[in-house]
């Protein structure tokens, strides 16, 4: 439809005169206007005939081979009808009780070939809650695939091909080599019609309020993407990757030339993980955390402009506390890339790798040092100790574990949160119902506060008919009843 009324446009256009001049005519006064005031008429004329014909043909041949179709589907149960509970009730129908309703849930979206054994990098979103996954190269010919990596903190996963050897690998890029203004082209299955390919420029980096995942520094560009791009390449001129394109914003679902991509160099270590054979992403932990600089704040801290990273709080222990981090220095740069807000430090910082150091630029009360601070990975500082609580308690239906730094980090939570944290809650369940979902974190029941798993479990057992909560969610406080 929106092919058509454009068309019609531009027929309309075409097909009413708007000068009684002939074209040829109007066109020489203009060359000679334009050379008379020394202006040009073209910005370049094409110097050879090569030059007329150029081409994204090449680079759209050799990366091709690499960009895949994603199909997967999972089975999703339903709640049963009370009724098929009733003894009666299964009598009546010659039964002994009949299954859960299931219904198949189907998803479709593209992927990246990034080693020739048969390593696919796609969006998490695309294949999250699937089980069977078939990929279809761009031959046509198509091979089932198992999920090797999931992060969601990315909106990226890993998949590996099977009954194949060797397939063509795309080379990955540097998402900081890239301007914007650069050419790009975008490769995909949009709407599921097929692999195809759009070309436009890098419109904007390191966004930071797209929403679609954890890190939030994405490339934006005005290549149209449309659903079933979701996992598929953003390429440069020289056929490297630059990106996976993740996001669109649309108020139709379709294009409007805002589109998102998850830049190579965070896909770099997510790959990285699996090729080293890990089934998570182990990034290095700061400790610490940040806000933006708002103008004000600059102001106050006498910086000329809003840049940085603020940091509110030091966790205890943590490589920030020990590299002498405080609450109140603001983090202009890690290593050589000045740091914008405190988005672009997540991402940077996310993207170091494991052992070693890091220098940051650190201003405090109007002076400029470096601090060193540890690449290490979250510690399990105490066991997660995963309880699952049933019968007829208040909070039957739900699974809470002990928090360690570790784990807050895995379910994105702020970096010094204690206590218990819910990791998961029984569909139409009493604690679903009142709004409990994964990662509120319990502060106290009944006015007593929860540190560990077993605290919970513990007051369950005298408390079990009427319940006062008291959980963090997003860094705010919110209190609840629960029971009857």
């Amino acid at each position: 439809m929106v092919s058509r009324i454009a068309i019609c446009k531009l027929s309309e256009m075409y097909a009413e005169p708007k000068m009684t001049l002939h074209p040829f005519k109007i066109l020489i006064a203009l060359v000679g206007l334009a050379s008379a005031l020394s202006v040009p008429v073209f910005a370049q004329v094409p110097k050879s005939a090569a030059e007329a014909k150029a081409s994204f043909a090449p680079v759209v041949k050799l990366v091709a081979p690499s960009v895949v179709n994603v199909y997967a589907a999972g089975v999703e149960k339903g709640q049963r009808n009370p009724l098929f509970d009733d003894p009666i009730f299964r009598r009546f129908f010659g039964g002994d009780g009949l299954p859960a309703q299931e219904r198949v849930r189907r998803s479709q979206g593209s992927g990246v070939i990034v080693d020739p054994s048969g390593l696919i990098v796609t969006n998490q979103h695309v294949i999250e809650g699937m089980t069977e996954i078939k990929i279809a190269l761009s031959d046509k010919r198509e091979f089932a695939a198992e999920i090797v990596l999931r992060d969601p903190r990315t909106d990226l996963a890993v998949l590996k091909m099977k009954g194949i050897s060797r397939v063509p690998a795309i080379e990955l890029g540097d998402s900081d080599g890239i301007e914007v203004g650069d050419l790009v082209l975008a490769i995909g299955n949009p709407f599921g019609v097929g692999q195809t390919v759009t070309q436009g420029i890098v419109s904007a980096l390191a966004r930071t309020q797209v929403g679609a995942a954890d890190y939030q520094f994405f490339i934006q560009t005005d290549a149209a993407i449309n659903p079933g791009n979701s996992g598929g390449a953003l390429v440069d001129v020289n056929g490297r990757l630059v990106g996976i394109n993740t996001a669109i914003f649309s108020q139709s679902g379709g294009s409007h030339g805002i589109g998102f991509a998850i830049p190579v160099n965070m896909i770099k270590v997510v790959v990285g993980s699996a090729q080293n054979g890990g089934k998570a992403v182990r990034r290095p932990w700061f400790g610490a955390r940040l806000q933006a600089v708002t103008s004000d704040i600059a102001d106050n801290l006498g910086l000329d402009r809003p840049v940085g990273a603020l940091v509110s709080d030091v966790a205890r222990s943590s490589p920030a506390a020990e590299a002498g981090i405080k609450a109140g220095d603001v983090i202009l740069a890690i290593g050589k890339q000045a740091i914008d807000d405190n988005e672009a430090f997540g991402f940077r910082f996310a993207t170091m790798p494991l052992g070693g150091s890091v220098d940051l630029s650190v201003r405090r009360q109007g002076k400029t040092f470096t601090a060193s601070v540890k690449l290490i990975a979250a510690p399990e500082t105490q066991p997660r100790d995963r309880q699952t609580i049933g019968g007829k308690w208040p909070l039957a239906g739900i699974v809470v574990a002990t928090l360690s730094p570790a784990l807050a980090d895995e379910l994105s939570l702020d970096p010094l949160s204690e206590g218990v944290v819910v990791m998961e809650v029984t569909r139409d369940s009493a604690v679903e119902r009142i709004g409990l979902k994964k990662g509120d974190v319990l502060v106290s029941i009944d006015g007593e506060k929860v540190q560990t798993s077993r605290d919970v479990m513990a007051l369950a057992r005298v408390r079990q008919y009427y319940w006062k909560l008291v959980i963090r969610r997003d860094g705010e406080l919110m209190t609840t009843n629960i029971g009857g």
